[in-house]
């Protein structure tokens, strides 16, 4: 009999239904994907494992004998803060695709910022024809903080464009013809060279709010910002101050503290704030399937789970 797979999901929309398209497909002849709500409840009480993406915990807590959940999605902080610890195994999306896609966001927001976009769209809504002045991109530097699988992808893409790229971790890591740094200790030294600051990191207790006063008091005056992290890693009334006295130059910003953005968020009016709604790398419907197809098939035939979720560091 071919086992039944849920899809436990609050998305909506086209999304929803690009899932609902996708992964039937690419589970052809391995699985049945059906959505949580059209589950019996001998289907719920059978399951061992689901698909996930943005689910109402009480729904996957109502899957009793689940082993583990594959998410769609790379970030996994929520899943990790609202399943309980002695819940399913958590298996986050690794796609190579979506380094590559946070990759080109990097450098295409870099280049935005390089190029000095956001001065050239105020000058055009005021009727101003002005030149400004114009570095190589080797007289720049850029800082990544964090170069796991998608900072190192963009750290290099970086590099290979001429940028001059520092690399930021908590642990020790080296990046081929990228000067690197870790630690608390060493992350001033990595605020106080960058031009650009690009946020890669996972959201976990030790980088909640790290971005703050201490942290934005270091950057080189004037510095911009780029977060494609989460939101709370920055604190968001620190960020505001230092986009008000000049000490960052400009920040694009595509996560934030709650999403989406409250219409009446400051951010959405600041001169120096670019918005972007949660799209500097979205998940790839195509390899997604594929790559999550293949996870559950190795399952279905060795038992066999794909890499976890470390509980305790978050990611």
């Amino acid at each position: 009999m071919t086992p039944v797979i849920p899809f436990v999901s609050e998305v909506g929309g086209v999304e929803r239904k690009a899932w609902k398209d996708a992964l039937p497909e690419a589970l052809r002849g391995v699985a049945q994907v059906k959505a949580f709500d059209e589950l019996t409840q001998v289907e719920r009480e059978k399951a061992t494992v689901a698909i996930v993406a943005n689910p109402d915990p009480a729904k996957v807590a109502s899957l009793p004998n689940l082993v583990w959940v594959q998410s769609l999605w790379a970030g996994v902080e929520r899943l990790v803060a609202e399943l309980p610890e002695t819940g399913p195994q958590i298996v986050r999306l690794a796609d190579p695709q979506m380094a590559e896609t946070m990759s080109e966001a990097v450098l295409s927001w870099s280049l935005y910022l390089h190029r000095d976009m956001p001065a050239y769209m105020r000058q055009q809504r005021d009727h101003v024809w002005q030149h400004h002045l114009l570095k190589t991109p080797q007289e720049v530097t850029i800082g990544v903080l964090g170069i796991g699988e998608l900072g190192s992808a963009s750290a290099l893409r970086l590099k290979a464009n001429g940028f001059n790229v520092l690399g930021w971790s908590r642990s020790r890591k080296t990046l081929k013809g990228i000067e690197t740094f870790a630690g608390a200790e060493e992350l001033g030294a990595v605020l106080a060279r960058s031009d650009i600051l690009v946020l890669l990191m996972p959201l976990t207790g030790d980088t909640r709010g790290l971005i703050g006063k201490q942290a934005l008091a270091s950057v080189k005056p004037g510095a911009k910002l780029i977060n494609f992290a989460r939101g709370p890693i920055v604190d968001t009334n620190v960020l505001l101050a230092a986009l008000d006295d000049g000490r960052v130059g400009h920040a694009v910003l595509d996560v934030f503290d709650q999403e989406p953005l409250a219409k009446d968020h400051p951010f959405w009016s600041h001169p120096e704030v670019t918005v972007l709604p949660h799209i500097s790398a979205p998940t790839i419907t195509s390899t997604a399937s594929t790559i999550v197809a293949q996870n559950i098939k190795q399952y279905l035939e060795t038992g066999s789970i794909p890499p976890t979720v470390d509980r305790q560091r978050g990611y």
